[in-house]
């Protein structure tokens, strides 16, 4: 049965339109996307091999666009919709704090740097820099690493606070192993960060890993 004949109240697009873009399932809204489904699959079905052949959503979507255009359904049209889709996203969320938004709520922030650095395949990490109201005065990534680790150096952290004019500073870096677990070397560097900014008065706020999953707090588990 193609999805035109479906009962209305169950046709993904009239769902969104319904309830919003929430009450749809994954390959719903995948589907979406897709438009139409291959030979024999309706588009939901064909969203449904997709996340099924490909791990899920988030590692169907972590793919490079030319490797997505090789899978079966999606093509270099679709692949480029999906990867744009998923830019607007990340920048939906990185102007709500960069157009100095006050960080009402800690987790929003993790959510921010999940964005930013979950999916990549060594280690970043990066500041979010805040006045003293805890409204965004900009993001930064800082230092790059291989797959193992990125050497992090207080003194840029400070220097590049004192620019911005920070009052507080929340950091955070990927795992791309996907185990946020904070390894020794994250609570070493968390606490030497923490002793450089506060020599020149600056509170660090808290300090993200990005693995799978949730983001996790290191101010939450008190290693801040």
């Amino acid at each position: 049965m193609h999805i035109r004949d479906w009962p209305e109240g169950e046709r993904p697009r009239e769902k969104l339109l319904a309830h919003g873009a929430g009450s749809l399932s994954d390959a719903e809204l995948l589907a979406i996307f897709l438009g139409s489904g291959t030979a024999g699959r309706d588009a939901v079905a064909s969203a449904r091999d997709l996340l099924a052949g490909n791990g899920g959503l988030r590692a169907l979507l972590d793919r490079e666009p030319k490797a997505m255009t090789r899978l079966r359904g999606i093509g270099p049209a679709r692949a480029c919709a999906l990867a744009a889709a998923l830019e607007l996203g990340h920048r939906h969320l990185a102007a709500q704090l960069e157009r100095g938004e006050m960080l009402g709520d800690p987790a929003a922030a993790g959510r921010y740097f999940a964005q930013r650095l979950r999916g990549l395949a060594h280690e970043v990490f990066a500041a979010l820099f805040l006045d003293t109201r805890h409204r965004a005065l900009g993001f930064e990534e800082l230092f790059r690493g291989s797959i193992d680790g990125a050497e992090v150096h207080p003194r840029a952290l400070v220097e590049r606070a004192l620019a911005r004019g920070a009052a507080a500073v929340i950091i955070g870096h990927n795992h791309p192993s996907g185990n946020p677990e904070p390894s020794a070397a994250d609570r070493a560097v968390t606490a030497r960060i923490k002793q450089a900014l506060g020599l020149v008065d600056i509170r660090l706020l808290d300090h993200f890993v990005i693995g799978d999953g949730p983001p996790l707090s290191m101010a939450a588990r008190g290693l801040v």
